[in-house]
C-alpha cells in the first residue's frame, strides 16, 4: 500500500476503539457513539470488507458500574472491574449489531494464548471461521484471568497481534486525538499533525507522548509501537479520532484523516519474507501435477488429495516445503495437520478427514493464506 486511495481496495480491517472513546472519558458506556461506529462497520461489511473489532472499555465500564473514580492498581480489583464491565460492553455491541441483522462473537485473549503455538492456531482458526460466516468478532484482553506477567499491557498491542495473525490489510486505531503530532498538542499550540510516515521509523517514538488519561494503559507511544508490530505482516496502520463524523467510512474512501503509517513492504511480500526466511522448514510434502497447477497458477489452497508423499516429522502449524514432480520447491506454508496425520490423509478427499482422523480442523492441508509460492 503506497497511498491512502489504495485503502479502497483493501479487504480485511482490524479496528481498535479505546476506553476514553467508549466510556465518554469514564462517564459510562457511550451507547450513542458505539451505535455510530457499529453503523459504519455495517456499511463496511456491506461494501465487501471484513472487520475484526478490538475493543477496550471493560475495566472502565466496570469502574463506572462499581462507582470507582480512579483506576485501581491491585490486579484482583482490575480483574473484578473487567468481569463486571465486560457484561455491559458485550451487551452494547450485541444490541447495536443486531439492528443490522449481524451476529457478533466475543474472543478474550491473553498474551499466553498467542505465545502458545496450539492456542495461537486455535484462535486464528476461530477468527477465520467467524469472518467466513459474516460474524463480527469482538476481541478484548482477558483481564479477568490475566496476570501481570502475561497481560498485553494495552489493547493497541493486542490489536497489532490480531492484525498479524489474521493477515489484516489495515489496522485502524481510533483514539481521542486527531492522530500523531510532532509534539504533544495538549502542551504546544504549534504542534503539527503528521499525515503519513513509515511504521518502522524510529524517530516516531520520540514524538509520541505518554497516555493523557487515567482509564487506558496505552498512549500515542503504544500506538506507534503497535504500528511497527503490525507492519511486520505488511499491515498499514491509521491512527485517527473516533469522534470525527463517519470516520471509518471516510477512511475507507481514502480521505486524508489522522496519521497513516505504511509498512516497508506490501502484505504479500512481507508474509513471503516471514515464511521463506524466518521460520525453519520442518518437513516436505510432495504434490501431484494437479496440486502444483492450482497452487502455482490459481493461488489456491493445498488439499490432502493433491499430496503423494510426506517426508519428515512436523506438528500442526509448522512450516513445510511443497515439492513438485520435478523435485523443485514450489511453495512453503504452515500445515494444519501433523506429519503422521498428513500421511493418513494424503491422496484423500477433504470430506474424508473426519472419518480418518476422528475430527476435522480444516478442509485444507495448507490454507492459501498460509501458503507462499516461491
Amino acid at each position: 500500500m503506497k497511498s491512502r486511495q489504495q485503502i479502497k481496495n483493501t479487504k480485511r480491517w482490524v479496528i481498535k476503539i479505546g476506553s476514553a472513546l467508549l466510556t465518554n472519558n469514564g462517564r459510562g458506556l457511550d451507547n450513542e457513539s458505539i451505535g455510530r461506529w457499529v453503523d459504519q462497520i455495517a456499511r463496511l461489511l456491506e461494501s465487501g470488507h471484513e472487520v475484526v473489532l478490538v475493543s477496550s472499555g471493560s475495566v472502565a465500564e466496570g469502574m463506572t458500574r462499581l462507582g470507582w473514580k480512579k483506576r485501581p492498581h491491585a490486579l484482583h480489583e482490575l480483574q473484578a472491574a473487567a468481569a463486571v464491565g465486560q457484561m455491559g460492553l458485550v451487551q452494547a455491541y450485541e444490541s447495536h449489531f443486531q439492528r443490522h441483522g449481524l451476529h457478533t462473537a466475543q474472543l478474550l485473549l491473553t498474551h499466553e494464548d498467542l505465545a502458545d503455538r496450539q492456542r495461537y492456531l486455535n484462535a486464528r482458526s476461530t477468527l477465520r471461521s467467524l469472518l467466513r460466516l459474516g460474524v463480527v468478532p469482538v476481541v478484548n484482553e482477558n483481564d479477568t484471568v490475566a496476570t501481570a506477567e502475561i497481560m498485553f499491557g494495552d489493547n493497541d498491542t493486542l490489536a497489532a497481534l490480531v492484525a498479524n495473525f489474521t493477515g489484516a490489510d489495515v489496522l485502524v486505531i481510533l483514539t481521542d486525538q486527531q492522530g500523531l503530532f510532532d509534539k504533544d498538542p495538549r502542551k504546544y499550540t504549534d504542534a503539527r499533525l503528521i499525515n503519513e510516515g513509515q511504521a518502522r521509523d524510529v524517530s516516531l517514538e520520540t514524538m509520541a507522548g505518554s497516555s493523557g488519561g487515567s482509564l487506558g494503559r496505552g498512549g500515542m507511544h503504544t500506538k506507534v509501537r503497535a504500528a511497527a508490530r503490525a507492519a511486520r505482516s505488511g499491515t498499514a496502520t491509521i491512527i485517527a479520532s473516533g469522534a470525527e463524523q463517519d470516520i471509518l467510512l471516510r477512511l475507507a474512501e481514502g480521505e486524508q484523516l489522522g496519521t497513516i503509517l505504511y509498512p516497508d513492504e506490501e502484505p504479500l511480500l512481507a508474509r513471503k519474507q516471514w515464511l521463506a526466511g524466518q521460520l525453519k522448514v520442518c518437513g516436505k510434502v510432495r504434490l501431484d501435477e494437479g496440486a502444483v497447477r492450482v497452487i502455482r497458477d490459481q493461488g489456491r489452497s493445498l488439499l490432502p488429495v493433491g499430496v503423494t508423499a510426506v517426508e519428515g516429522q512436523f506438528e500442526r502449524g509448522e512450516l513445510v516445503s511443497c515439492i513438485g514432480l520435478d523435485g523443485q520447491e514450489i511453495a512453503r506454508g504452515l500445515v494444519n495437520y501433523s506429519a503422521d496425520e498428513s500421511r493418513r490423509l494424503m491422496g484423500k478427499a477433504s470430506d474424508q478427514i473426519e472419518s480418518i482422523l476422528g475430527y476435522v480442523d480444516d478442509d485444507e492441508l495448507i490454507h492459501r493464506d498460509d501458503l507462499v509460492v516461491l
